[in-house]
């Protein structure tokens, strides 16, 4: 990337006008994890060619990713008004809007992808997600077959199926789906954990635990997976591995709630009855529709 950025830098010094170059050396800047300097350059690019939809599309992808939904929101509807057809700006931009929670804003979005590009596997997965977060497996699993059908090998609609397959209560379906996204995706540690967590549910704690390894090895700073693993301790009687976890699991995350409450329930059997009463306090403070425990 610094040959590139330096290729654009001299194209930039050649013509300081060249709206084009200062996209491009934003691009670069993106890939090189400076989303500042991207911004910066998409900003000087627009600002020389406020009818060049790209530079609005980069930067509402940047925005997003820095957590400013609105702001890529707003850089989305700016690409749309410029072109009317540009199905990734409508994708990208009912991701943003998923992210704040108007999941009928995204779903039309996501209509409007999928109605000028068909076979947008990624539009159909986006939509799958979002049917699923207002109840709609079905829909949901409909889409993650589009998805997958489009596109074999990502194994991303793979995961979110094997989720809503769970969800619907298909614990086979979700253990298929996930074992076929880690084989796309041996480096996916939350489908190592997805996949323990529906092993459990089929009584397998040893293979559930030994997914939650695999899941904690990959992330270690993967508090969800401590957390899951301590459960899973916790059914084979080893309250002393389960408090550990919860421990790992609370440091990584001192506001979940779940692992204090866990971590209380396991305490409570060893016989430490103030650290149980501690943690049960904690949790309800954290979530108070967890009710202390006596």
């Amino acid at each position: 990337m610094d040959g590139a950025i330096a290729d654009y830098d001299r194209a930039i010094e050649l013509d300081p006008k060249d709206a084009t170059a200062y996209n491009n050396r934003g691009a670069a800047k993106k890939a090189k994890g400076d989303p500042t300097g991207a911004i910066a350059d998409y900003n000087r690019a627009i600002e020389l060619d406020p009818k060049d939809g790209t530079a609005y599309y980069n930067r509402g992808i940047v925005k997003k990713a820095q957590g400013d939904s609105d702001g890529a929101i707003a850089d989305y509807d700016r690409t749309i008004e410029l072109d009317p057809r540009d199905a990734a700006a409508y994708r990208n931009r009912g991701n943003a809007k998923r992210v704040k929670s108007d999941l009928t804003g995204a779903i039309a979005d996501y209509n409007r992808a999928i109605e000028l590009n068909p076979k947008n596997a990624a539009a159909h997965d986006s939509r799958g997600i979002a049917k699923k977060a207002i109840g709609d497996l079905e829909g949901a699993i409909n889409d993650y077959n589009r998805a997958i059908e489009l596109d074999p090998e990502d194994g991303t609609a793979y995961y979110n199926r094997g989720i809503a397959k769970k969800a619907q209560g298909d614990v086979d379906g979700a253990i298929a789906d996930y074992d076929h996204a880690i084989e796309l995706d041996p480096k996916d540690a939350q489908a190592y954990d997805n996949r323990g967590t529906a092993k459990k549910a089929k009584g397998d704690v040893n293979g559930a635990i030994s997914d939650y390894d695999r899941a904690i090895e990959l992330d270690p700073k993967n508090a969800k997976a401590y957390d899951n693993r301590g459960i899973a301790k916790n059914d084979k009687d080893d309250l002393k591995g389960a408090v550990a976890d919860y421990d790992r699991a609370i440091e990584l995350n001192p506001k979940n709630a779940t692992a204090y409450e866990n971590r209380g329930a396991a305490k409570r059997a060893q016989g430490d009855l103030d650290g149980a009463t501690a943690d049960y306090k904690r949790a309800s403070e954290l979530n108070p529709k967890l009710a202390p425990a006596p």
